[in-house]
């Protein structure tokens, strides 16, 4: 098939980078360890520990707001829900349909030739690219996220600060100012958390416009800002993160750093439907059995 021909040439270009095929197995088996469900970064989390894979794999972007491995494995589950192994919520979590599951029964191979046939299936004599409807819905998960990082690509930087600060008051923060004073360590702004209506918390943030990754140093830098000034620390932006940085902000007997890439604050807009419509396409089925009983 032209478009698994296509796809085989383009994974050549990142080897070392498990397949979409690679990571059917690691995806249950990070779910079984997880106890049957987990949003999709304890997932990825466990399959990069089941598949100990290195931070020079893991930092391979596939575009401006997620790696390879983040994309291969976003296929990897979206094709185990189309085979009915994996469903998920409206708000990201995945579980496996059967919490019993045999990781003996698995086939990965098995599940690429389901999967090719059903796509042999919708395509005509010219063997032109895949179209089906779960394909489409990926694809489109995919363009709206694209469509949107590179929007706030566009705004200027006070607009990305004010819907930062739009964003954390609609996720229950209080008393939210946009600082943005130069020579300020990079604190663009603060606010209060409050958990369960007695606790609080005060948070300093940083909005980062970027297209790379956020490194461990400026992560570092940042918590130096904060140190004295806030009991927590919070770092968004339109990229990512490296694995580095990521250690650093969860680092033990340093103060926490909570990170939201690009991924995370497209979500996080669509769950609070900040510029994001959502809309439902009605999917009517004609029960023709039905009509034989009179």
């Amino acid at each position: 098939m032209l478009f698994y021909f296509l796809y085989m040439a383009k994974n050549k270009k990142y080897p070392g980078v498990p397949t979409v095929t690679d990571l059917y197995v690691p995806v249950i088996k990070a779910l079984v360890t997880l106890e049957g469900s987990g949003n999709i970064e304890e997932i990825n989390e466990k399959v990069y520990e089941i598949l100990k894979l290195p931070d020079n794999i893991l930092d391979i972007m596939h575009d401006n707001s997620r790696t390879k491995i983040e994309y291969r494995l976003a296929w990897a589950r979206s094709i185990l829900k189309m085979q009915g192994i994996l469903e998920n919520s409206a708000r990201s979590v995945w579980a496996l349909k059967n919490p019993n599951i045999n990781l003996k029964d698995i086939n990965p191979e098995q599940i690429e030739r389901t999967r090719r046939q059903q796509i042999d299936k919708k395509l005509n004599i010219e063997d032109i690219a895949p179209i089906t409807k779960d394909d489409l819905e990926i694809e489109n998960e995919i363009d709206w996220k694209n469509t949107l990082i590179n929007k706030l690509y566009q705004i200027p930087s006070s607009a990305f600060e004010r819907l930062t600060q739009r964003l954390l008051r609609e996720s229950g923060f209080i008393q939210v100012e946009v600082t943005g004073k130069s020579g300020d360590g990079g604190i663009d702004g603060k606010g209060i958390v409050k958990i369960s209506g007695f606790l609080s918390f005060h948070v300093i943030f940083q909005c980062k416009r970027y297209k790379s990754s956020v490194t461990s140093s400026q992560i570092r830098d940042f918590r130096g800002a904060m140190q004295g000034r806030a009991d927590k620390g919070l770092v968004i932006t339109t990229g990512s993160f490296t694995r580095d940085a990521v250690k650093e902000a969860t680092r033990d007997g340093a103060p926490p750093i909570d990170l939201i890439d690009g991924e995370l604050l497209c979500e996080k807009l669509k769950e609070l439907k900040l510029g994001i419509e959502i809309e439902f396409i009605e999917n009517v089925k004609v029960n023709i059995d039905w009509f034989d009983q009179f």
